[in-house]
This record gives C-alpha cells, sequence and structure tokens, in this order.
C-alpha cells in the first residue's frame, strides 16, 4: 500500500462544479480541488512556479529544473502539490536527511535512511498568492509527515524575512544555518513530527 493511498485526508479531493447531462450522458469537468504527491511529469510545472516566485527575490531558486526531476524521482511521496482543474497553484518538495542539522551537502541529497524531512522549498503561483494557500498547503503536509512512521522532524532554512511566516506555521528557529547560497545567509527552523501510533489512530492513518 502506498503512504498516499493510507491517508485518507491526503487522498485526492475531488470537489466537481455541478455536473449536466447532454443527450443522456454526464459532462465529466475536472476537479476543483486536488491534494497529491508529485511526480516526475509535474517538475516543469513545478520549476516555471518556482522560478517566478524566487528570482525576483533572491535572484535564484532552491532548486533547478534537473534537481527537481532528481527528488521526484528519489522521493516522490515527501513531495505535496494543490491542483485548482487540473492546474499546479502551490507545491512543497523534500527529502530525507540524517543529520542534527543541515549542511551543504541537503541541498542535493536524499538519505533514505534518515528521520528528519528536508523541506527543499513551498512555492505559490503568483496568482494565488496572499489567499493563505501556502499556509494552508503546509499544515496538510505536516499532517501528512505525521503518519509517515520514519519521520522525526520537519528542517527548512529561510530568509530573515520568511520567518514570522514559518513560525506560524509551527517552526522554531534554530540559529543561523550553515548553508550558504552565494551571498545568501539563511535560518534554519524545525517544526517536530510526532509519527507515535496515538497520532496516526486520532488523524485517521
Amino acid at each position: 500500500m502506498s503512504a498516499l493511498s493510507a491517508l485518507p485526508f491526503l487522498k485526492p479531493v475531488h470537489l466537481r462544479s455541478p455536473q449536466s447531462s447532454l443527450g443522456g450522458q454526464r459532462r465529466h469537468t475536472l476537479p476543483a480541488s486536488e491534494f497529491r504527491c508529485l511526480s516526475p511529469e509535474d517538475a516543469v510545472s513545478v520549476f516555471e512556479i518556482e522560478r517566478e516566485a524566487f528570482i525576483s527575490v533572491s535572484g535564484d531558486c532552491p532548486l533547478h529544473l534537473d534537481e527537481i526531476r532528481h527528488f521526484l524521482n528519489l522521493c516522490p511521496e515527501l513531495s505535496l502539490g494543490w491542483f485548482e482543474e487540473g492546474r499546479l497553484v502551490a507545491f512543497i518538495i523534500g527529502s530525507l536527511w540524517d543529520q542534527e542539522r543541515l549542511s551543504q551537502a541537503a541541498l542535493t541529497l536524499h538519505k533514505p535512511r534518515g528521520t528528519a524531512v528536508h523541506i527543499h522549498v513551498l512555492a505559490v503561483h503568483r496568482t494565488f498568492r496572499q489567499q493563505g494557500k501556502g499556509s494552508i498547503l503546509m499544515w496538510r503536509y505536516l499532517q501528512y509527515l505525521r503518519c509517515l512512521p520514519f519521520a522525526r522532524r520537519a528542517l527548512l532554512m529561510c530568509e530573515d524575512f520568511l520567518v514570522p511566516f514559518y513560525q506560524k506555521c509551527g517552526f522554531e528557529a534554530l540559529g543561523p544555518c550553515q548553508v550558504t547560497v552565494g551571498e545568501l545567509a539563511f535560518i534554519e527552523m524545525q517544526h517536530p513530527v510526532r509519527g507515535h501510533a496515538l497520532m496516526r489512530r486520532n488523524s485517521g492513518c
């Protein structure tokens, strides 16, 4: 059984528009809203959103197209996309890490035996920003991680101006991150993931 099929709250949400009948046949429409793990086929859509979101702010992307494909091939179960009528509007990509703090190697490696989920990027399409979608997607992602038996905590690094956003999502600052990208410096943040039996029972896992 896949991780996704075991999680009722993360199964695709098919909220369809009212359907009409034409010639006695039902007209099918795309789901109005759907959450699912990403696949390598989603990589180009992911990169287009990420490029627009980050290049205008920092001049670079957390993940380039080949790196997106790399992680979506290695660990698609640690990603989550939000689709509206079949169109990707927001996403998270993560991988596993096996050390207490992030290091430069965490930018490109997936450690299958790790217990920390390194969140590489969260991005929302420009036409869907300022609607709370980033917070909602992060909440759903953390709920999903709580049902993965190997996940113990989530880690990420962000610039100073994003610290309040992630604090509202329940992350705590660990201090300056060892990782640098060009001249950019980051704060490392952590969120506990309670993947215990009690939490799994309460969350429907």
